[in-house]
């Protein structure tokens, strides 16, 4: 008896696992669930948890043994999608980024919206100027600390905050003016609300950036935004398509192709190239469930896609869920007292560490001690978050919003009003973030194969960006230029061949079927009907009966002859 309720227990056990899921406020919730449950399970119970109604923006992220980032699908088993083993780490994220925040019917919706974009910033994925970097930071300011109070904060008081991956003196005195002067008796409520809607303006607002290369070899980020696709390269957006703009999505192996309709019928096709083809199917997901969140009416409208259209070939995907139109008329009808909401207050972030408080370090130069403390922040992040897909961060980081001369700029000098010299860096972002924890050992590994310096000597005295390695010359754009045209060779080749595969395939399923009508004695009605039609009598008297006794006649020829010899 005893053996048996232990064996039971074992295999209840068996059929069991942990799964932590590391939330927005960066706490983590952690349940057990049974191994055949599916996404939708798991993503319910975190709902609930934070007591959040309007859930369809937000989804679960995960990383594969491979290091490559998923969203988690809902209607399918988690053990299956995650390809490794139990306790499982996964990430609650922002997925579909509100197009009007401020139309939101909850404040808990809108307060995880603000620490997603909080995040965005401080990552350097939301870019912008030094004028609205300033208001953004004061507005974080005001939501977390409240109003200014000369006893509670002393001189420089702004500069024990982290909101961007770096930043100058001048702007940290402005960032403290501002929200000294300008934003007094705003509630956290407000301040968030206020940080939402000047988020929203921004041409960065709601980026989830993917490297790729595009046909010349250079490096590009796509994106896809509540208003439509985009392509960035440096700290510019050269691309811009509205998703009624965007007909169709695809890809094959590394190649992703965006094909669009533009003003007075110009069509044009985009083609980039992504690291791996795991990556370029997860870039294809994302857009095409993007596409429909933002582009349908109806989910009744969303239709299975295929990464192809030849024949059987590709991968086939439908999102599942309900489009932004639907979303926004359920939230209308949400009637019940506003939840309590625990906001983080004064709580250190790990990932997105936007309140350090402590003493100055007074020991090491200003410059130096900053490089300090965002190298070290950002290799923990590097390690640790798994906020997107492609996280935008690196020692040229902080390049990410401040040109690297810009630090060595007296105060009152005037520099450019963009943030950014350096917005994206390939080199930087294609680092996987793994969601487990690791010493310092993997930490200097993770940061030599992500191209960032060793040191941070090497750091302060490189001339160049870190793992940029300066601009290809003439021979590596010859070297990408050859390697395209190779591969689009071989895609060639191999298109041909496949089509030439498919069409003897299709003349013999034919032949059989011919066989079928003219020998087999199968009565079924639609054979028999077909068999009594006059052109298939005259097809087999006038020519499939001479053709069968010529291929009998040589068949007994051959037989004879390699009888007789």
């Amino acid at each position: 008896m005893l053996s048996r309720l232990m064996s039971g227990s074992i295999r209840n056990l068996e059929r069991e696992y942990n799964c932590t899921v590391r939330l927005l406020d960066d706490t983590e919730y952690t349940c057990t669930i049974q191994r055949d449950a599916k996404g939708q399970f798991l993503f319910d119970l975190i709902c609930h948890h934070l007591n959040l109604l309007e859930k369809d923006y937000f989804g679960i992220r995960y990383v594969d043994p491979d290091k490559q980032r998923h969203w988690l699908e809902f209607t399918k088993s988690i053990a299956k999608q995650m390809k490794s083993q139990p306790p499982f780490t996964m990430c609650l994220r922002v997925k579909f980024y509100p197009p009007d925040p401020a139309a939101l019917k909850e404040e808990i919706t809108r307060y995880l919206v603000f620490l997603q974009i909080k995040r965005d910033l401080y990552h350097g994925r939301l870019l912008c100027k030094t004028s609205d970097a300033a208001m953004l930071a004061a507005f974080i300011l005001q939501a977390e600390i409240g109003d200014y109070d000369p006893g509670k904060h002393p001189e420089g008081y702004s500069s024990k905050f982290q909101f961007f991956p770096k930043h100058s003196e001048k702007l940290e005195r402005r960032i403290a003016e501002i929200h000294k002067t300008e934003l007094i008796g705003q509630t956290p409520e407000t301040s968030e609300l206020n940080f939402l809607q000047k988020a929203q303006m921004l041409e960065t607002y709601g980026v989830d950036p993917h490297p790729c290369k595009d046909v010349s070899g250079n490096p590009a980020f796509l994106a896809f935004t509540p208003f439509g696709f985009v392509v960035l390269q440096g700290n510019k957006r050269v691309h811009f398509l509205k998703w009624t703009e965007v007909t169709k999505l695809k890809f094959e192996g590394k190649t992703f192709h965006i094909y669009a309709n533009q003003k007075e019928d110009r069509k044009i096709i985009l083609t980039y190239f992504a690291p791996t083809p795991e990556a370029c199917k997860h870039l294809w997901k994302c857009g095409v469930e993007n596409q429909a969140f933002y582009k349908l009416e109806k989910s009744s409208q969303v239709r299975t896609v295929s990464s192809s259209n030849l024949f059987f070939k590709g991968s086939r995907f439908r999102y599942s869920g309900r489009v932004a139109k639907e979303v926004m008329e359920q939230s209308a009808k949400i009637k019940r007292d506003p939840p309590e909401i625990h906001r983080a207050g004064l709580v250190p972030s790990r990932s997105c560490p936007s309140i350090t408080h402590g003493p100055r370090l007074t020991s090491v130069p200003r410059t130096r001690r900053r490089a300090v403390h965002i190298s070290i922040m950002e290799g923990l992040e590097s390690l640790r978050d798994s906020a997107h897909s492609t996280p935008v961060r690196s020692v040229s980081h902080g390049d990410s919003f401040l040109p690297r001369s810009r630090s060595a700029m007296p105060d009152g000098a005037e520099g450019p009003s963009v943030i950014s010299d350096e917005a994206y860096s390939p080199s930087d972002s294609v680092l996987p973030t793994p969601v487990a924890e690791h010493g310092g050992l993997e930490l200097a590994l993770a940061r030599q194969n992500n191209g960032a310096p060793c040191s941070i000597e090497e750091e302060l005295e490189a001339g160049t960006p870190a793992g940029g390695g300066g601009e290809p010359g003439a021979d590596g754009r010859g070297g990408a230029g050859a390697r395209s045209e190779a591969e689009q060779v071989n895609k060639f080749v191999l298109s041909v061949l496949r089509l030439l595969l498919v069409t003897v395939g299709l003349l013999f399923v034919l032949l059989l079927l011919l066989i079928v009508l003219t020998e087999s004695d199968i009565d079924v009605a639609f054979l028999r009907d077909i068999r009594q039609t006059p052109e298939f009598e005259q097809f087999h008297y006038e020519y499939f009966c001479p053709l069968r006794r010529w291929f009998a006649c040589k068949f007994s020829w051959l037989g004879g002859t390699t009888v007789n010899q």
